[in-house]
């Protein structure tokens, strides 16, 4: 078996072929927090209003989302949205779509915990001074809901970035993608597949030890 040889990825190499597929990996990991957030919010708050033409439509949603593997919606909308609107719609914006759709799910159910982790307590404080139940939800359970789950809401996020690379069978321009150009171009795709482990590896490692030591300074706040 022949020795690995690295020497061939240079500083220009990850120029030319790495930094762009970053770029897009990260891009697309906060356009997806971001919009899976907000729509999670909502599907959250429906299914928190008691309200059944609200709780049945959001909780179809998000359980069917997570009954589906990321990679199957992917493909669906990769596949199947140009043929329904007739013309197509592009992999990074296939990518786009796809992970605001399917994380809103997973972030919805992180907003609903963090919802409910807060003491009625405050729910009857806040309607004890005649706040309105947007109000009471805006300026009173929200900001505590979001501060109880920021760890978990960035270690989601962690994931989903990993996910990012699941977009390279749609053959967008991430991080794995421009490891896998670059291997090939070079001849040395052994190595490029390795390094791109190395990378990923070192990247989420360093954020779950952030969010470790975030966690901890919550604990001590709480």
């Amino acid at each position: 078996m022949a020795a690995l040889d690295f020497s061939v990825f240079t500083g220009e190499v990850f120029r030319a072929y790495i930094l762009k597929g970053l770029y897009f990996s990260l891009a697309l990991t906060a356009v997806a927090t971001l919009g899976g957030t907000l729509f999670g919010t909502v599907l959250a708050l429906m299914r928190l209003s008691g309200k059944p033409f609200l709780v049945w439509p959001a909780t179809v949603y998000v359980n069917g989302m997570r009954s589906i593997p990321l990679l199957m919606v992917l493909l669906w909308f990769f596949l199947l949205v140009p043929f329904i609107i007739g013309r197509p719609i592009g992999a990074e914006m296939t990518a786009v779509i796809t992970f605001i759709a399917f994380e809103a799910a997973y972030f919805s159910e992180i907003v609903r915990a963090g919802i409910q982790s807060i003491a009625r307590g405050q729910v009857y404080a806040g309607q004890a001074l005649g706040m309105t139940y947007g109000q009471n939800m805006r300026l009173v359970i929200l900001p505590q809901a979001f501060r109880n789950m920021t760890p978990v809401f960035l270690t989601q996020t962690i994931i989903l970035f990993q996910d990012t690379s699941l977009v390279y069978i749609i053959t967008a321009g991430d991080l794995l993608h421009g490891f896998t150009v670059a291997g090939n171009n070079l001849s040395h795709p052994r190595e490029a597949y390795i390094l791109a482990a190395v990378v990923y590896f070192a990247i989420c490692f360093t954020l779950s030890w952030l969010v470790k030591r975030l966690q901890a300074k919550i604990a001590i706040i709480r």
